[in-house]
């Protein structure tokens, strides 16, 4: 065994066994920014043996202060590939595979069922539930955080424990993001590291177990708090994401973002409606209503609205 991991095989709660399980082990990372920088380090630094890295995004000059796996000469490039050439050369004893794509409800399952375990680091509503959903079905284990501002969070969801759906049935924050409320480096790097280590304490099999816990980090007091959720039952019932091919023609489309910020709809004869009127909306009880925003979080809401007057067939669109 090569010297590099050394200093974590020594470790009791490693050791040689532990060693071969993470070179052993698959693990898919949806989101290659912030969070993902540090999870992907880390766990390229631990010898986790396949990390596929899914992500569309492009690197941005704005995303250099807090992800350390670009560099300038990387501006305009995909990261899920920038992110895989970063990690080879950290660690060629690895394998590293980069999916150029948005995670939406018609790939989700395949690349989930190829993993051991999944870490959503995308801080997306939208991916965080089709992740969940994911994972509930195929009994794998999910590591999600998020972090805005200087407060966030990390837990280990699903693979024997609770989804994200039964800790957080009806998630409606109205809160902002990144680009809107500002984030520091160094909060999102604890939350990362965090988001890391709930990995890696999984895939050794570590004693307590983190199924069922959230922990949550607070940067400006600092200090960490969280809170254990296990035995919360799964919702009877949930509003799905679904992919923009899978909207049929009898749908009602209601396009939940201004015109100003998306001047034409993708869907023909959508709806332009805002959270604060879907529940003007008027419709055949029998046809599903489809909710289109840009992350979800404006359809989540709109959902809870609309289920208040008794609509129940319902799906939601995240256009990112």
């Amino acid at each position: 065994m090569t010297d590099r991991y050394a200093r974590q095989v020594v470790l009791a709660d490693v050791g040689p066994e532990g060693q071969a399980r993470l070179a052993a082990a698959s693990v898919l990372v949806v989101g290659a920014g912030g969070l993902g920088c540090p999870v992907l380090q880390y766990l390229a630094g631990a010898g986790v043996g396949r990390l596929v890295i899914v992500d569309h995004d492009r690197v941005e000059e704005t995303n250099l202060h807090r992800q350390p796996l670009y560099a300038v000469a990387d501006l305009g490039q995909l990261k899920a590939e920038r992110a895989c050439a970063a990690l080879k050369r950290f660690n060629p004893n690895i394998v590293a595979r980069a999916v150029a794509e948005r995670l939406t409800p018609q790939n989700a399952a395949a690349l989930v069922a190829a993993a051991d375990l999944v870490v959503d680091a995308a801080d997306s509503f939208a991916v965080t539930y089709i992740l969940s959903d994911a994972c509930h079905d195929l009994g794998k284990p999910l590591v999600s955080a998020s972090i805005v501002g200087l407060s966030g969070y990390a837990g280990a969801f699903c693979g024997g424990g609770p989804s994200y759906r039964a800790v957080f049935p009806e998630i409606t924050s109205d809160g902002g993001t990144c680009a809107t409320l500002g984030v520091l480096g160094t909060a999102v790097a604890v939350v990362g590291g965090l988001q890391a280590h709930l990995a890696l304490h999984l895939l050794l099999g570590l004693q307590p177990g983190v199924l069922g816990r959230v922990f949550t980090f607070d940067a400006r007091r600092p200090g960490f708090g969280g809170f254990d959720f296990t035995g919360s039952p799964e919702p009877e019932s949930f509003v799905p994401f679904i992919a923009p091919a899978a909207v049929n023609d009898d749908d009602v489309v209601v396009d939940l973002r201004g015109l100003d910020e998306a001047p034409q709809s993708p869907f023909v004869g959508a709806l332009r409606l805002d959270v604060d009127h879907v529940a003007t909306l008027s419709a055949e009880r029998s046809r599903r209503i489809v909710l289109c925003c840009r992350s979800g979080q404006r359809s989540l809401a709109a959902a809870d609205r609309l289920r208040e007057r008794g609509y129940a067939n319902l799906a939601l669109v995240a256009l990112g």
